[in-house]
């Protein structure tokens, strides 16, 4: 079993930064790939970024690339997704996800482990 835990979320204005966390514990030395989704009320989850966690190979949604990183602290079991020039559309709350296979990185239904999620709110 792995736990995942985000932390980071809250309100900022277009244009602005925020950095979101997720700690793992639990059996992580076999969480092979870690992502970042993201579902806005009445929308469903979708793909933001992942993480190959023995090669850090990063990948990202084409609407995220260029303004988000995704990273990992192997020391502290830690993934991180920086986003910055934040718009309205990024509005939604923010699920932390892990799975054992590498495969399949932007598929919400190939990660067995999920966070509870954070809120990230962009105003206009």
């Amino acid at each position: 079993q792995v736990q995942l835990v985000e932390a980071g979320g809250g309100l900022v204005q277009a244009g602005g930064s925020l950095r979101l966390s997720c700690l793992a514990s639990g059996r992580t030395f076999s969480s092979s790939k870690m992502g970042w989704f993201r579902q806005a009320p009445g929308k469903e989850r979708e793909f933001v970024a992942a993480i190959i966690w023995s090669t850090a190979t990063t990948y990202y949604a084409d609407s995220v690339k260029g303004r988000f990183t995704i990273s990992r602290d192997n020391a502290k079991n830690m993934v991180y997704l920086q986003m910055n020039s934040l718009e309205p559309e990024d509005t939604a709350v923010y699920y932390c996800a892990a799975d054992t296979t590498g495969y399949g990185w932007k598929l919400a239904s190939l990660y067995a482990y999920w966070g509870q999620g954070t809120q990230v709110t962009v105003s206009s």
